[in-house]
């Protein structure tokens, strides 16, 4: 990444701060736009790099085209969107609409093309292939508005890519686990209890029982860290290998809810009782199964995950504990790495 410019759109959120950061470190001139830029912005950005603020909920192709062109951007990274607490209008607009205006954008900036490198979701494909992994050659059949307005925004990338000769690939990554993970996930959700109940705890107080939506499904799982190190890789691959592609970044292993629960209860060293409510999961990911097929990563990228699931789960309970909570070192042995049609023992 040495001497390029980055752009990340959605700079401050969950996963754009880190690819910033991670670009940053590797050598790159990175500018970070959001609606509001971060007041430590110097340091997120290192030097030769910027913030912006831009309302990309509302911003022209020309305003868009206008940051990128000042930037002198060779890698735009699109990390904006919306996933939680949001209707289906507003996910149209954070995840497909601002898709079409970037495209749109980057089609009209003079010189080279920059690579664009759209994040995109497993949640694209809807259940999937039952019991088994499912690759890129699957045909997308989403079942919530989140898969749906995502999806819509793969598309403008692939037919950028075919009409106007836009440079983009399309990460479509598994679900993301890691510190700062939003608490409109399931696993924000349960970290931030957590915390919640360490404090309490230290107060001597009794902690709340854990009330959760029903975990009957089993998800691919991703350490944000591995999202990252995919992200640069597919910023610095040869335009040939990756452009009009996506590309699948997950573990490969699909992993029970109800057990990644009780994994992180367990490396909390908090005992506490969990309730799940009757019914299915929850609206947003109501099929039973994903797994990824994550070979075309490896062939094309060079990349695949290093991090197991523990490392995801302590760096995400460490930053909502408090630091004088004290935990077990090595409570079970969960098998991360364990193939597709196996899963995780809880």
């Amino acid at each position: 990444m040495a001497g390029l410019s980055v752009v990340v759109l959605g700079g401050t959120g969950f996963l754009g701060r880190r690819i910033g950061a991670a670009c940053a470190a590797d050598g790159a001139r990175v500018h970070l736009v959001s609606r509001r830029a971060p007041a430590d912005s110097a340091r997120a950005v290192g030097p030769g790099g910027s913030a912006v603020g831009l309302d990309l909920a509302t911003a022209s192709p020309r305003e868009i085209a206008a940051v990128l062109a000042a930037a002198g951007a060779d890698v735009v990274v699109n990390a904006a969107g919306r996933a939680w607490q949001a209707d289906e209008a507003q996910m149209a607009a954070g995840n497909a609409e601002l898709v079409e205006r970037v495209v749109t954008a980057l089609a009209t900036l003079p010189g080279p093309p920059a690579r664009l490198v759209q994040l995109g979701t497993v949640h694209e494909y809807g259940a999937g292939a039952p019991d088994a992994a499912t690759g890129e050659e699957h045909e997308p059949d989403p079942v919530t508005p989140y898969g749906r307005t995502k999806l819509a925004g793969t598309r403008a990338v692939l037919r950028a890519r075919r009409e106007q000769g836009v440079d983009g690939v399309v990460l479509r990554l598994a679900n993301v686990i890691g510190a700062g993970v939003p608490q409109g996930s399931l696993f924000g959700r349960v970290a931030a209890h957590l915390g919640a109940a360490a404090r309490a705890a230290a107060r001597g107080e009794e902690p709340a029982e854990l009330r959760l939506p029903a975990l009957r499904a089993a998800r691919d799982l991703v350490d944000a860290d591995d999202v990252t190190a995919a992200v640069l890789a597919a910023a610095t691959a040869p335009e040939a290998d990756v452009a009009g592609q996506v590309i699948n970044v997950g573990r490969g292993t699909a992993v029970p809810m109800r057990a990644l629960v009780d994994r992180m209860i367990a490396l909390s060293g908090l005992g506490l009782p969990v309730v799940e409510a009757a019914g299915g999961p929850d609206s947003r990911t109501d099929v039973p199964w994903q797994c990824l097929d994550v070979s075309r990563a490896r062939r094309l990228l060079g990349w695949q995950p290093l991090r197991s699931l523990d490392d995801s789960l302590r760096e995400l309970l460490a930053s909502v504990l408090p630091p004088e909570h004290s935990r077990p070192g090595t409570p079970l042995v969960m098998t991360a790495d364990a193939p597709a049609h196996e899963g995780i023992r809880p």
